[in-house]
C-alpha cells in the first residue's frame, strides 16, 4: 500500500516539477517572482480542452495551447516586467499578480467557471509491477517532465543562449558589458518559462482529465513551495522539491485524510525554512544561480 502511494506521489510530483522549474527560471535569472505562472498553467489546459472539444487533432490542440502560453508570457514581459524592470522588485511582482487575476476572469467570461471533463488522449492502460499499478498517462507525464528538465539543463550549459542566460543570472550589468544583448535574452526567458508552464498544464489535463478556471491556483502555490524547498534558483532543486511535495500530498491524503493535505505540504515548507532556510540544494551565503 505504501509503495503504491509513493508511486502515485511521484506521478503527481511530475506536474509540480514543471511549474517549479518555471518559477525557478524567472527568479533565478531575473530575480522576479512571476505570479502570472498559475494563470498560464490554466490557460494552456483550457485552450487545449477547447481545441479538442472543437474537433481539432490533439497535436494541433497542444500546439495552440503552447502558442497561447508563449503569447501570454510575452504579454507579461511587455506589460508587467519591462515597464518596471528598473524599479523595486515588488512592483513587477504585484503587476504579475494583477495579470493572474485578469487571466482568470477572462477565462471565466469565455468558458465559465465550471470544471470541465478533459477527453482521454491516451488509451486507458496501466503498468503492473507486482501489486503496484502505474497509470500510463501519469507515467508519461512524469517521464516528459524529467525529459524537458534535462533538455533545459543541457541547453543552459552547452548552448550560446544558455550561456547568455547564465551570465544574466550572475550579473545583468556584467553580462551587458561582456556583449550580451540583455534586451533580447530576457523576453526569451519569459517565453521559455511560459512554455514550461503550459506544458505542465497540458500534462496535468492529460493525466487527471479535468480542467477549470481555478486549476492553476493550488498548483501555483505548491510550485512556489517546491522551488523554495529545493533551493531558490536551482533547477534540480526544483525537481526534487516538486517530487517531494507530490509524495507528501499523496501520503498525507492516505494516512491523515484529504483535509490534512495542505497542512502536510505547507508544514513541510515551514519546517524546512526553520531548519535549512536556503533549501535542500541552495547555497547558504548567496542564492544558487541555475
Amino acid at each position: 500500500m505504501i509503495a503504491q502511494q509513493i508511486v502515485n506521489g511521484l506521478m503527481l510530483g511530475g506536474v509540480y516539477v514543471m511549474v517549479a522549474v518555471a518559477f525557478t527560471l524567472a527568479i533565478g535569472v531575473l530575480n522576479f517572482l512571476n505570479f502570472s505562472i498559475p494563470g498560464i498553467f490554466m490557460v494552456a489546459g483550457l485552450v487545449s480542452w477547447a481545441a479538442l472539444k472543437s474537433g481539432q487533432h490533439w497535436l494541433l490542440a497542444f500546439g495552440f495551447a503552447l502558442m497561447a502560453s508563449a503569447v501570454v508570457g510575452v504579454a507579461v514581459y511587455f506589460l508587467t516586467y519591462r515597464p518596471s524592470s528598473d524599479s523595486d522588485p515588488e512592483v513587477p511582482l504585484v503587476s504579475s499578480l494583477g495579470f493572474l487575476v485578469l487571466l482568470e476572469n477572462l477565462i471565466v467570461l469565455w468558458l465559465g467557471s465550471d470544471q470541465q471533463s478533459y477527453p482521454a488522449i491516451i488509451a486507458d492502460f496501466n503498468f503492473r509491477a507486482g501489486s503496484i499499478i502505474v497509470g500510463g498517462a501519469q507515467f508519461l507525464s512524469l517521464a516528459l517532465s524529467l525529459a524537458f528538465v534535462i533538455a533545459l539543463s543541457l541547453s543552459l550549459r552547452f548552448t550560446n543562449l544558455g550561456r547568455q542566460v547564465r551570465a544574466i543570472a550572475e550579473s545583468r550589468r556584467t553580462a551587458s558589458i561582456l556583449g550580451v544583448n540583455v534586451g533580447s535574452v530576457v523576453p526569451r526567458v519569459f517565453v521559455l518559462s511560459a512554455l514550461f508552464t503550459g506544458a505542465g498544464g497540458i500534462l496535468f489535463a492529460i493525466s487527471y482529465l479535468q480542467v477549470s478556471s481555478s486549476m492553476g491556483e493550488s498548483i501555483g502555490f505548491k510550485g512556489i513551495s517546491a522551488m523554495i524547498i529545493g533551493g531558490m534558483g536551482n533547477i534540480w532543486g526544483a525537481v526534487a522539491g516538486g517530487l517531494l511535495i507530490g509524495l507528501v500530498e499523496i501520503l498525507s491524503t492516505q494516512f491523515l485524510g484529504a483535509d490534512f493535505v495542505n497542512i502536510g505540504v505547507y508544514g513541510l515548507l515551514l519546517a524546512l525554512l526553520i531548519i535549512k532556510p536556503e533549501g535542500l540544494f541552495g547555497m547558504a551565503v548567496a542564492r544558487e544561480k541555475l
